[in-house]
């Protein structure tokens, strides 16, 4: 009896020994499932999960007493649908308000060219109830209470405000959250209903269509223009020095340690190299960079990838990638599992399209991240598209050329409507164009050169219509006063405002604009060879009187000329072929202030469309045969004494128009397009252009 309860009492010690070994991991697990659940979706099941155990699984980094998610639990719900008033944006459409800065207010560098970057933005008011968005003049970019950048007591100072209403329809900022040791995404005050605009968001706290998702940017980072990529040339193969490089500290101990700390391991000296030194050197002449997670899950290395085309191969489990929303990062990064870095081959690397993923980085770089203002005007786009997502963007606008931030979907969402996307279609513009012919003299005479003109264009056989800007103080002369013409010939009233002939009429019904002044001469053969050599170029200006820049070392400037070069960088508007789109962009994107300016000196419109056009293609306009008479002047002044105030006008505006892009959009050309048979000793019945030789 004794030995049958001695063997029953150490069966139920052997079974409880096994249950409490083998079960107990379950138990836990079911105990928290509902805490991690949406990780365990999101990371997949590896079958040697229990050789990683020194590597921090995401879902680890977030046990901090201040995550976002167990402050704010209301605010975990946050959707567009819920905690945004829609009826702010109405009526005035898509208005951003920064809280005006009181002296005294800490803000950091990076903070400063946020809000400039809004205020500089087509977006911004200084009215509060025209506001659809509303940005703190209070610092929020770095919430480590360590930092000497910390603001205190931002709970007290919000609460304070009568717009703040919890939150709603708030923008909020920030790159660094969280301190030592852990680093969690504890902001330090609660952000209510407002949307944040974070780096280094981890996915688990990210609210998918409400938060956005920033790069984490230097102080130093510019606020305007910034460098362009350092992908100068492609060469195939596309391969440089090195294979794969990482550059950055190694942690001994704590968060990020496991992954930086095993780096050193696939070291090999040669085509794989792993240093903490020649960082820009390594970027250069490397085709893949490591970017591990730092402290926190961005890194400034991820940018610097970027623009060097060293296509990234990102270990930061748990990361929301910047902008993901609207940016495939499937085309220029790799996204690995910092847990099996040493499983990445280098053989797998090699067969990745490396020419496509540098040229994408290089994309990305320009069109998003160069500049404060650009990672700011993205995440302002990407609201705006949510609010009024019947005019979004598509996606393919994001990853293409030239971007998400100028193809403004106000002017279309049809991919055959712009004039960047003929060759990805397949199509050709329209086969007519518009002549628009800006008219700021009264009519006196039948003998004017506006008659003219309108007669010699309208029998190109391309022209579908004449539109006349009427831009003059004498009313509109009777319609007997026009010339006949096969084409019709419509006449807007306008403004003494030059920047209205950039406005978008709706009476402009083709994809090609012929932009003339009223004292334009040109030939019925030269408008049609001009607008069969823009068909090839839809996306460029195609025209006849050239100028061009340069800058001079002596007075540190812009200088603008009009002399006979070998090279050139503007094709003037007062006879010149372009998309319609143009106009638009011309007046949607551009800021007010700099229409102001054109408007204030009556002039340098064309200088401007310039501007917009080669800061959009990357690329010079023009020039189609060898006219080159033209003359700059204004309707108000005689000729004679405007001439020297024309140019230091003209001056002025190319300094003030690179000041606002940042940088020198205007590209140099030495190439002009005449048509084959152009002057060459053959006979004149062979030419199909043969007018051009006399004209």
């Amino acid at each position: 009896m004794q030995a049958r309860k001695k063997y029953i009492f150490m069966t139920f010690f052997a079974t409880w020994l096994l249950l409490f070994f083998f079960g107990g991991d379950q138990i836990r697990r079911l105990a928290f499932s509902g805490k991690k659940a949406g990780v365990l979706k999101s990371w997949p099941q590896w079958a040697d999960g229990f050789l990683l155990k020194s590597f921090a699984d995401p879902e680890e980094l977030q046990e901090d007493d201040g995550d976002l998610s167990e402050q704010a639990p209301k605010a975990r719900r946050c959707r567009m649908e819920t905690c945004f008033d829609f009826s702010r944006c109405r009526e005035h459409g898509f208005k951003v308000f920064v809280y005006p800065l009181e002296r005294g207010d800490p803000v950091s560098e990076s903070y400063l060219k946020i809000i400039t970057s809004i205020e500089d933005s087509r977006y911004y008011t200084s009215n509060p109830e025209e506001a659809c968005l509303f940005v703190l003049n209070i610092d929020t970019l770095d919430r480590d209470h360590l930092s000497i950048q910390y603001v205190h007591d931002i709970n007290e100072k919000i609460q304070g405000f009568p717009l703040w209403n919890d939150g709603r329809n708030h923008l909020i900022f920030n790159l660094y959250s969280g301190t030592w040791p852990n680093y969690t995404e504890d902001l330090g005050f609660d952000i209510g209903q407002a949307l944040l605009a974070k780096a280094s968001f981890y996915m688990e706290n990210f609210r998918p269509g409400f938060d956005i998702s920033i790069p984490l940017f230097s102080k130093d980072h510019p606020q305007k223009g910034g460098e362009r990529g350092w992908l100068l040339k492609t060469t195939v193969p596309p391969k440089k020095k090195y294979l794969l490089v990482f550059k950055g500290k190694r942690y001994l101990t704590g968060i990020g340690s496991d992954t930086r700390n095993a780096l050193h391991h696939i070291h090999n000296g040669k085509d794989i190299i792993s240093l903490t030194t020649c960082r820009h050197e390594l970027l250069h002449n490397s085709t893949f960079c490591i970017i591990p997670r730092g402290r926190r899950l961005g890194s400034f290395r991820f940018l610097e990838a970027l623009q060097a085309a060293c296509i990234p191969v990102l270990l930061s489990n748990g990361w929301e990638l910047p902008f993901s929303e609207v940016i495939d990062w499937s085309k220029s990064a790799i996204v690995g599992d910092e847990r099996l870095l040493l499983q990445v081959t280098m053989p797998a690397l090699e067969q990745w399209p490396i020419l496509a993923f540098q040229q994408q980085t290089q994309f990305l770089w320009e069109a998003y991240f160069s500049s404060v203002e650009k990672i700011v005007q993205t995440t302002l786009e990407i609201i705006k598209d949510r609010i009024f997502h019947q005019e979004s963007r598509p996606r393919f606008f994001w990853n293409t050329l030239p971007g998400g931030l100028l193809a403004l979907p106000e002017y279309s969402t049809y991919l055959s409507d712009f004039p960047f996307y003929y060759l990805q279609q397949g199509s050709n513009p329209s086969g007519k164009f518009t002549a628009l012919i800006r008219a700021v003299s009264p009519i006196v005479s039948l003998s004017q050169p506006i008659l003219k003109l309108i007669q010699a264009v309208s029998k190109s056989q391309y022209c579908a219509q004449v539109v006349i800007l009427w831009s003059c103080e004498k009313p509109l002369p009777q319609s007997s006063t026009w010339p006949e013409s096969t084409v019709p010939l419509i006449v807007i009233q306008g403004s003494s405002r030059v920047s209205d002939r950039f406005l978008p009429y709706s009476a402009i019904g083709t994809d090609a604009v012929l932009s003339l002044d009223e004292h334009t001469s040109l030939s019925t053969s030269e408008v049609d060879f001009a607008f069969v050599v823009w068909r090839s170029f839809p996306n460029r200006i195609v025209g006849f009187p050239v100028r061009s820049h340069f800058w001079d070392t002596s007075k540190s400037q812009w200088s603008y000329t009009s002399k006979w070069t070998n090279e050139f960088s503007m094709v003037l508007t007062a006879a010149a072929f372009y998309h319609r789109y143009y106009h638009t962009l011309f007046t949607n994107y551009l800021p007010a202030k700099l229409r102001r300016l054109i408007d204030q000196f009556a002039n340098c419109e064309d200088i401007l469309m310039n501007f917009l056009v080669s800061a959009v293609t990357k690329l010079p306009p023009i020039k189609v045969t060898q006219k080159k008479q033209h003359r700059e002047s204004s309707s108000q002044q005689p000729l004679a004494p405007l001439k020297q105030g024309t140019l230091k006008n003209r001056q002025e505006c190319v300094n003030q128009f690179a000041a606002w892009f940042g940088y020198m959009p205007l590209v140099h050309s030495q190439f002009r397009l005449d048509p084959v048979l152009f002057k060459d000793q053959v006979s004149v019945l062979r030419k199909k252009y043969r007018n051009l030789e006399r004209d």
